[in-house]
C-alpha cells in the first residue's frame, strides 16, 4: 500500500472523531484512540489487506482492537477508510441499537472481527485466528496457489498482558510459530487507576523474548514511519510472532488530560476538547471530518482490487483443483456437507442398536470417532486432559509443528493446563472461519474457561466445550473435582447450550446438535463412571432436549402416570430403577430424561405440555444443586447442595441419596400428600 502523504491529518482525524464521540455519548474511553492514532494510521493505512465493500472477503488481514475500551478508534479506522458505518452511527456512539456500541461487537458493526472489552481476550482470539490461517493454508494451499495468505493483527494495552489468559494464549503462539501473527502493545504506562508503575512491574519484551517471541521494543508509538518501519520488520518472517512495543502518550493532544488516568475513561470536557483542538491545529467542528482526510483514508479502491486479485487467483485454483476449492468455500461458510444429516442419523441408530454400557465421556469419543470421519474442519484438543477427556480419534493425530513452524497434518491440539487460553483460542478459530474447534477438561474447570464460554454465547459461535468428569460420580478426587454447581451454573449462560446425556444415543445426538448449532456454542457435560443403556422406543425427540423415556407400560402398568420422574445424565437409570420400585408398590410414573435444559426451554409449548402435562406432579432428580429445577413447577427435587466428599463413587451417590431408592420413597412421599 502506498505511504500517506499526511498521516498527521489522518491521525488527528481519528483523534477528534475519539474525542467528539465520548462526549457527545457522555461515556467511552478517549485516551486510547487518541494515543494510538498514529500507529492506527501506520498499520492501516499502510498495511493492512481489506476490503470496506466486503467486510468478510476470506483472505483479508484479520483485525482485533483487544484493548476494547478504545472502540471509538476502530469506528474510527472503520468510517474513515469507507466501510458501511456512517457519521450518523458515530454520533450515536454508546446509544441502543446503534452500530457503535461500547465496546466492539461482531456482528453489529461491520468490519469488526471480534467482541472484545474483557481485557486479554482479543489478543487470544487473534492467537486462535492466525492458527486458523496457517492450519488452513497447510490443508488447502498447493504449489503456485497460496490461497490462504493473510496476517492476523492485534492492539493490545497494560491490562491485556496483565490478565493472565495472555501469558496462557502467548506462550502457545510462540510454542506454533505463529509468524503471521503481528501485536502492537500500546504502552502508555496508564490504566483507570493511574500510573501502572506501583503494580504492573514485568519487563514486557524480556517476557515475550522468553516465550520465544520475536520482539521489537522502544519503537515511538507517535512516529508513524517508525511503527511503519517495525511492521514491516516484523513481516519479513522470522518463523516467530512478532511484538511490537510501542511507546505513547495517552490522550496524546489533549494539553490538560495527556499522559494521565483523566484521559482514560471519561470525556475530556468541552473546554478541553476546545484546546485540544487548537493544539492539534484542527479547526473543524465536531464530526466533520475534511475531504483531504477521507481521500488519504479511503479503502475502497485498494480493497477492492486486493480482492479482485485474490478472485483471479482462486479461479485459477479452482481451475485446477476443483474438489479442493469447493471444500475450502463450504468450509468457509460454515456450512455441513451434503451428508451429514445420514452420517448424524445412522451414528445415533448404531449407538442405539448396540445399547453399550460405558461412560459417555467414552461414548462422546465413540460419536467423534465416526464425525471427525466425515468432517475435517472438527480441530478438537484437550487441556492436558486427554486420556481422560477422550477428545482424540484416530482422525485427529496430535498437532505439531517443526523447527520451520510448519504444521503436520493433526487435528488434536495439546492446550496444556491452559483452559482459559483454550477457550478464547477456540472462540478465535471459530470466528477465522474454516474450522469447528472443540475442547476438552474436567467439569469443574469450566470456571476457568467461563468469560470465554460467555464470550462465545454473546458472538453467538459454534463452539463446542467437552467437560467430563461431571458430578461426585468422578469418586476419589474429592470434592475439588467435583461438580455440584457447574451445570446449572453454565445453564444460566444466555445462548449457551448445555448437554448431560444419558447414553451413547444421547450422546451421539448431542454432539450432532452441537455440530449442527451455527449460532450457539455447546457445553457436553459427560460422566467418568459407566452409565448403563437407557432403552428407548424411539431417537427422534432427543434433540428437542427432553422426551419421553418410559411410560408406566414398559413397567407393567396399565394406568395412566400419577407423577413425572426428570432425569439428566447419570440419574437417569436411578428414575428408571425408581419407576420400577414404585411399579410393585401399583404407583405410575413416567420417566423424562432431559439431556438439554436450554433446547427444551426454546420448544413449543404444545410440545413441552405433551413431555411435562400439567396436572401431575414433578419430581427432578440431579446429582448438583437444586436450583434450577424448581421452574418446572417440581414438587420435589432431589440433589446435592453441598459439597462432594472423597470416596468412591458408589459409596458418594449413597451417601447424597441420590439413589433409585430415595427417588421411589420421594414420589410415594409427594403422592400421599
Amino acid at each position: 500500500m502506498a505511504s500517506p502523504s499526511n498521516p498527521t491529518l489522518m491521525a488527528n482525524a481519528i483523534r477528534a472523531l475519539a474525542m467528539d464521540a465520548v462526549q457527545q455519548g457522555n461515556s467511552g474511553h478517549p485516551g486510547a484512540p487518541m494515543g494510538m492514532a498514529d500507529i492506527a494510521v501506520a498499520l492501516w493505512g499502510r498495511h493492512l489487506k481489506h476490503n470496506p465493500g466486503n467486510p468478510q472477503w476470506p483472505d483479508r488481514d484479520r483485525f482485533v482492537l483487544s484493548n476494547g475500551h478504545g472502540s471509538m478508534l476502530i469506528y474510527a479506522l472503520l468510517h474513515l477508510s469507507g466501510y458501511d458505518l456512517p457519521m450518523s452511527e458515530l454520533r450515536n456512539f454508546r446509544q441502543l441499537h446503534s452500530k457503535t456500541p461500547g465496546h466492539p461487537e461482531v456482528g453489529i458493526t461491520p468490519g469488526v472481527e471480534t467482541t472484545t472489552g474483557p481485557l486479554g481476550q482479543g489478543l487470544v482470539n487473534a492467537v486462535g485466528m492466525a492458527l486458523a490461517e496457517k492450519l488452513l493454508a497447510r490443508e488447502f494451499n498447493r504449489p503456485g496457489h497460496d490461497v490462504v495468505d493473510h496476517r492476523t493483527y492485534v492492539f493490545l494495552g497494560d491490562g491485556c498482558l496483565m490478565e493472565g489468559i495472555s501469558h496462557e494464549g502467548c506462550a502457545l503462539a510462540a510454542a506454533w510459530k505463529l509468524d503471521k501473527l503481528i501485536a502492537l502493545y500500546d504502552d502508555n504506562g496508564i490504566s483507570i487507576d493511574g500510573q501502572v508503575a506501583p503494580w504492573f512491574v514485568d519487563d514486557t519484551p524480556k517476557r515475550f523474548e522468553a516465550y520465544g517471541w520475536n520482539v521489537i521494543a522502544d519503537v515511538d508509538g507517535h512516529d508513524t514511519d517508525a511503527v511503519d518501519a517495525a511492521i514491516r520488520q516484523a513481516q519479513q518472517g522470522t518463523g516467530r510472532p512478532t511484538l511490537i512495543c510501542c511507546k505513547t502518550n495517552i490522550g496524546h493532544g489533549s494539553p490538560n488530560r495527556a499522559g494521565t488516568a483523566k484521559a482514560h475513561g471519561e470525556p475530556l470536557g468541552a473546554d478541553e476538547i476546545k484546546l485540544t483542538r487548537t493544539a492539534l491545529g484542527w479547526p473543524h467542528e465536531p464530526f466533520v471530518i475534511p475531504e483531504d482526510a477521507y481521500t488519504q483514508w479511503d479503502a475502497k479502491a485498494a480493497g477492492g482490487a486486493a480482492e479482485e486479485a485474490w478472485n483471479d487467483r482462486f479461479a485459477a485454483y479452482r481451475a485446477e483443483h476443483p474438489e479442493l476449492a469447493a471444500e475450502y468455500l463450504r468450509r468457509m461458510r460454515g456450512e455441513l456437507p451434503p451428508t451429514w444429516a445420514q452420517t448424524a442419523l445412522d451414528a445415533a441408530a448404531a449407538a442405539h442398536a448396540k445399547a453399550e454400557t460405558v461412560a459417555t465421556r467414552k461414548a462422546s469419543q465413540l460419536a467423534l470417532e465416526t464425525f471427525t470421519k466425515v468432517l475435517p474442519e472438527l480441530l478438537g484438543g484437550s487441556a492436558d486432559l486427554t486420556g481422560s477427556n477422550l477428545t482424540n480419534t484416530s482422525s485427529t493425530p496430535p498437532l505439531r509443528f517443526d523447527e520451520r513452524g510448519a504444521p503436520n497434518d493433526g487435528r488434536h491440539v495439546n492446550y496444556g493446563v491452559r483452559e482459559f487460553g483454550m477457550a478464547a483460542i477456540m472462540n478465535g478459530i471459530t470466528l477465522h472461519g474454516g474450522y469447528l474447534p472443540y475442547g476438552g477438561t474436567f467439569l469443574t474447570f469450566s470456571d476457568y474457561s467461563r468469560n470465554a464460554i460467555r464470550m462465545a454465547a454473546l458472538m453467538k459461535q459454534r463452539v463446542i466445550h467437552v467437560f467430563t468428569h461431571d458430578s461426585i460420580g468422578l469418586g476419589e478426587d474429592g470434592p475439588t473435582h467435583q461438580s455440584v454447581e457447574h451445570a446449572a451454573s453454565l445453564r444460566l449462560i444466555p445462548g449457551l447450550d448445555v448437554w448431560r446425556p444419558c447414553d451413547t444415543a444421547e450422546t451421539s445426538v448431542a454432539w450432532a446438535c452441537a455440530i449442527e448449532s451455527v449460532s450457539r456454542p455447546s457445553a457436553l457435560l459427560l460422566s467418568r463412571q459407566n452409565l448403563p443403556y437407557a432403552p428407548k422406543a424411539r431417537l427422534d425427540d432427543i434433540a428437542r432436549g427432553a422426551y419421553v423415556l418410559a411410560e408406566p407400560s414398559e413397567v407393567g402398568l396399565k394406568k395412566k402416570a400419577q407423577a413425572i420422574i426428570i432425569a439428566t445424565g447419570s440419574e437417569v437409570q436411578h428414575a428408571l430403577h425408581a419407576q420400577q420400585l414404585l411399579a410393585v408398590q401399583g404407583i405410575a410414573v413416567r420417566v423424562v430424561s432431559m439431556p438439554s435444559t436450554t433446547v427444551f426451554d426454546r420448544q413449543s409449548e404444545a410440545y413441552k405440555a405433551g413431555v411435562l402435562p400439567k396436572g401431575l406432579p414433578r419430581i427432578a432428580v440431579e446429582a448438583g444443586v437444586t436450583a434450577g429445577w424448581w421452574k418446572y413447577g417440581c414438587a420435589a427435587v432431589i440433589g446435592i447442595d453441598t459439597y462432594g466428599e472423597s470416596a468412591p463413587g458408589g459409596v458418594l451417590f449413597k451417601h447424597f441419596h441420590v439413589t433409585a431408592e430415595n427417588v421411589a420413597a420421594t414420589v410415594a412421599k409427594v403422592l400421599g400428600g
